[in-house]
């Protein structure tokens, strides 16, 4: 079975599974897991600030992000395709008692100056504070497209112009890099926080880390706990985590090139669906079928033959390459997606 529906779906190596088993751990609670700790320093360093923080997931990384910038009845900016907005249960409204603002981008999901600057309210009593700009690189849902350095800081200089902070959701920020060809300092310089995820192109079972300033970064981990997420011995985990950014990091790239194989290889070979292939950028393939509307029938159909896809946005499957699945599994994978949209 070759499965594309996700970078998730990876799992530990044997190695990886070795070094996890002999970290060195604590009370993480107490600060005093001295693995979870260099995880943090070291993503903190890589990203150019001050402090950062271990949490189970993306999703509360990025909602510890929105807690610590806004307060009750402010408004966050996003495109309107964004993880946040779609994809975490409507917590910043749940958690944080803010206001998501959705922007329609009309260049793949990437946001430009002028489309932000018709978002910002006005300022009066009755209008919500445009208080965040949240952006998204890669962007999920517009296939895994890239903002280009120059965009993010244009975008930045015009929001914090305006008194507006900014916040990064780069849960595959390593896949933007190394399509960029750019460090992680240079887009998070741009940003007040950022989140990062290990459990996606690199590889490892858990964990997400949301870095800023250390005062932001004090009263997230407070935030944390309140939510359930202090962790005891979590150096168990952020040993996975370590072991995904010194080895699986400079691989990535490779998950791109076999994405472009598979959505050339599907895009040449049947006429029943389209592929934006300038929007495959990184390791994400959206399928777009013309002539089967069962989608779920489809992936059923696909599933039979060995190829596990999942639903993308709207009225399109998801293909997503990983560490898991060679060249082959891809090309293999698209031959049969070929034969299943042309019968």
């Amino acid at each position: 079975m070759t499965d594309l529906r996700s970078d998730t779906v990876t799992r530990p190596s044997k190695e990886m599974r070795r070094f996890m088993a002999e970290a060195e751990v604590g009370d993480d609670v107490f600060k005093e897991d001295p693995t979870v700790e260099r995880l943090e320093r070291e993503v903190a360093e890589l990203l150019g600030k001050e402090a950062a923080l271990y949490a189970p997931s993306g999703c509360m990384a990025n909602q510890l992000a929105l807690k610590v910038h806004t307060r009750e009845g402010d408004e966050v900016m996003l495109e309107a395709d964004s993880h946040i907005f779609n994809y975490e249960t409507t917590a910043a409204s749940f958690l944080s008692r803010v206001q998501l603002y959705p922007i329609i981008a009309k260049d793949k999901g990437r946001l430009t100056v002028d489309e932000v600057d018709a978002g910002i309210r006005d300022k009066a009593y009755y209008m919500p504070v445009s208080r965040l700009l949240a952006l998204e690189n890669t962007h999920n849902r517009a296939g895994g497209t890239v903002y280009p350095v120059a965009r993010v800081k244009e975008l930045s200089a015009f929001a914090h112009s305006k008194g507006v902070k900014m916040h990064l959701d780069g849960a595959r920020l390593w896949n933007a890099c190394a399509q960029a060809g750019v460090e992680p300092i240079e887009y998070a310089k741009h940003f007040d926080t950022v989140s990062v995820c290990f459990s996606k192109g690199l590889g490892a079972p858990v964990g997400s880390v949301v870095a800023g300033p250390a005062d932001m970064i004090t009263e997230a981990r407070r935030m944390r706990k309140i939510w359930g997420g202090g962790m005891r011995q979590a150096g168990i985990i952020a040993a996975g985590a370590l072991y995904a950014l010194h080895n699986n990091r400079a691989r990535i790239g490779e998950d791109h090139v076999k994405a472009r194989a598979f959505a050339e290889r599907v895009a040449n070979g049947t006429k029943n669906v389209t592929i934006d292939l300038d929007a495959v950028q990184t390791n994400i393939v959206l399928i777009v079928p013309t002539k089967i509307k069962d989608l779920p029938k489809a992936i059923g159909q696909l599933k039979e033959q060995g190829v596990l896809l999942s639903m993308g946005k709207r009225d399109s499957l998801r293909a997503i390459t990983h560490l898991d699945v060679s060249m082959d599994d891809c090309v293999n994978a698209a031959n049969i997606v070929v034969n299943v949209f042309n019968a």
